[in-house]
């Protein structure tokens, strides 16, 4: 295929710029990269022929703005893979995944630039450079060094392989999962099998049939229909049914990824030690927050024993909810989201099928775009007849004082060619440097399509519709001059602060009693009612912390671990468990033959615990919002936006958060939140 054939190599004409998703076919994608990797090779090379002595425009600057069309492309490729897959776009990504990974060692190797921008680093404080630029020159160092640009001969080469076999292995584990769930459906042919479904969830079982061109009801391995599925069905054997399919994920016989996260653990070990660490642990958290598994442990030993305990507490009224009810006594773990949904019915009068109703997807889009205009000043003005790649996803332009500042896109129902989970990606990142870009912004998440009727949510949907808004913000508000310092470019345990903190918008009384009206009757959702889902925001949080605690210490002690090829990825998890006193009725938030936070790529591997600890920084942030009495208070709001969700990585982190609050950060207020402090 020639250059001038392909749409990937030429200007894009489309509204904002945007990928033209109709002209752009999976076989245009291999040699649009090479051609762009030959240029983006070019690009540093010019720069490194220059006779001008090494300085921060002609080298670190230049390079932040290389790469260009690379990225587009890059990142049209990656949102496509995640949110509108297909068997020829999988098998590019299988033919790409080691060489991307292949070009980004011969850029992080490149032994002449680096010599240069060694250069410039090490004569940093005889340089007039502004904090902004300061931060550039030291976390493009910093990348470099990471990434093996100081390592020599046999070491440097092999690096550069493992990079490349772990893409590999990285994409194979998350096509597995996805296989995994996109060929499972639990068929529901009979009204017994239906019984003691909610009418919204008998509409999104049978949307989900119709999606996979079946007739009647299914049940698939999206979390929207497994929770609720095992919260309101009365078929206690087709519970068990659902739940073994679903925490299976990734070890059927023809796709196990035990095998695979083996030997992406022995690799990464490789890495770090090369590196001149010990542990893999030990690299990755070398450049986040806390530095150091001390730190992360020093947290997670204040919520662990708490949190076991409070789910034994939650596991005793489950067991005298079945007695109760005349069900068996022995609760096992798909009984848990059962019983659990009948307890807070009791002790809350709370129904989720009472409360769903109020919460259709639409209103609480209006309300999260509501509370973004009321803190930070934009607007969301939906655009229709826009040209994307498929008819779920919405998009609308973002408006600061009538001038556009940003592109939104939302993506928010279960696909079979759609990875599930949710999470937040760009097309494009803000930046001046090298041309004025807006930022565009995705969100997907997997909600239970409501069909012909409305998409209805749990109050658990909508926080999660607040958390990656949250993200979304955090690029859409990025005000910064350097790509590399935009928006999330962040370390990991800090960039879920900005959609952790966002979750919080989601509680405030004066924002449901505007937005969550009824369906059909229009009416406003009940103070009271408002007051009983705020009161049960603690429910149920000991199974909830110890399920996401026990995965976050089992993704360290397998980063830890000093001998990885010796790890037997089934044993290891079970003798965890034990050794960690993990309920078993409870488990891990996501075991480790799916767990794709921690082998579906590396961003979060030995760092599953950031949740928790920006979990730490939010709840600090908006204890600053309640005592001042105004969720909305303007001063503060302002802060916000200048140091947390504009600043992105151009400001060291603590010394962002505290220029916002004032202190450093402690985790009682997050403990309080969680309902774990004694008493």
């Amino acid at each position: 295929m020639t250059g001038h054939s392909n749409p990937l190599l030429e200007d894009w004409h489309t509204p904002w710029q945007l990928p033209p998703f109709e002209q752009i076919k999976p076989e245009h994608f291999v040699p649009a990269f090479n051609t762009l990797f030959a240029q983006h090779l070019a690009e540093i090379d010019a720069l490194v022929a220059s006779d001008d002595a090494p300085g921060f425009a002609n080298t670190v600057a230049a390079f932040d703005a290389a790469g260009a069309k690379l990225d587009r492309v890059r990142l049209t490729f990656e949102n496509l893979c995640g949110s509108a897959t297909s068997p020829e776009l999988q098998a590019v990504e299988r033919e790409m995944a080691p060489l991307l990974a292949a070009h980004d060692s011969r850029v992080s190797m490149h032994a002449g630039f680096f010599a240069r921008l060694d250069t410039v680093f090490r004569k940093a404080d005889s340089l007039d450079l502004n904090e902004e630029e300061r931060r550039l020159l030291q976390r493009i160092h910093t990348d470099f060094v990471r990434t093996g640009a100081k390592l020599e001969g046999d070491a440097r080469a092999r690096f550069a392989a493992t990079a490349q076999r772990l893409a590999n292995l990285h994409t194979q584990f998350s096509q597995n999962v996805l296989a995994d769930e996109s060929s499972y459906q639990l068929s529901l042919t009979t009204e017994a099998d239906l019984a003691g479904l909610p009418d919204f969830l008998r509409q999104a079982t049978h949307s989900a049939a119709v999606e996979r061109g079946v007739d009647g009801h299914i049940v698939t391995l999206s979390r929207s229909l497994v929770v609720p599925f095992l919260t309101w069905s009365t078929r206690r054997d087709l519970r068990e049914t659902a739940w073994r399919a679903w925490t299976c994920r990734g070890e059927t016989p023809e796709r196990d990824n035990r095998p695979l996260a083996r030997e992406i653990l022995v690799l990464r070990q490789e890495q770090a030690r090369l590196l001149g660490y010990n542990s893999y642990a030990d690299y990755a958290l070398a450049d986040r927050m806390a530095g150091n598994a001390s730190a992360v442990y020093d947290l997670l030993d204040q919520v662990w024993e708490p949190a076991k305990a409070s789910a034994e507490r939650e596991r005793a009224a489950l067991v005298a909810q079945a007695k109760a009810l005349d069900l068996p006594t022995a609760v096992e773990p798909w009984d848990w989201y059962y019983l659990a949904e009948k307890v807070r019915v009791e002790r809350f009068a709370l129904d989720d099928a009472e409360v769903k109703p109020y919460f259709s997807l639409d209103a609480m889009l209006g309300a999260m775009f509501d509370c973004a205009g009321r803190l930070f000043g934009i607007e969301f003005v939906e655009q229709h007849g826009v040209s994307l790649y498929h008819p779920d996803v919405r998009l609308w332009e973002v408006r600061r004082d009538g001038k556009t500042v940003g592109v939104f896109l939302g993506d928010n129902y279960a696909r079979p060619n759609k990875q599930g989970g949710a999470w937040m990606h760009v097309f494009r990142t803000q930046k001046r440097n090298g041309g004025d870009a807006i930022p565009i912004v995705i969100n997907n998440n997997n909600f239970a399509n409501g069909g012909d009727g409305p998409t209805l949510l749990s109050f658990d949907d909508v926080r999660t519709l607040f958390h990656e808004f949250g993200h979304g913000l955090h690029g859409l508000l990025s005000n910064v001059s350097y790509r590399r310092l935009s928006g999330t470019h962040v370390p990991q345990d800090y960039v879920e602060l900005p959609s952790q903190l966002m979750e919080n918008w989601a509680t405030v009384p004066e924002v449901l009693a505007k937005h969550a009206r009824h369906v059909t009757t229009g009416e406003p959702v009940p103070a009271a009612l408002i007051e009983r889902i705020r009161a049960s925001q603690t429910f149920n949080q000991g199974f909830s912390t110890v399920a996401y605690t026990a995965s976050t210490l089992i993704d360290l002690a397998l980063h830890l671990h000093d001998d990885p090829a010796s790890i037997d990825i089934a044993r290891f998890e079970a003798q965890e468990y034990a050794r960690l006193g993990v309920p078993r009725e409870v488990g891990m938030r996501h075991r480790l033959p799916h767990f794709g936070h921690i082998f579906g790529g590396s961003y979060y591997a030995a760092g599953y615990y950031v949740y928790m600890w920006a979990e730490v920084l939010e709840a600090e942030a908006f204890e600053a919002f309640e005592e001042s009495g105004n969720a909305f208070d303007p001063a503060l709001a302002e802060k916000l936006q200048r140091y947390v969700y504009s600043a992105g990585d151009s400001r060291e982190q603590r010394a962002a958060f505290r220029a916002f609050r004032g202190r450093d950060p402690q985790a009682t207020p997050m403990l309080r939140k969680r309902g774990l402090l004694p008493g």
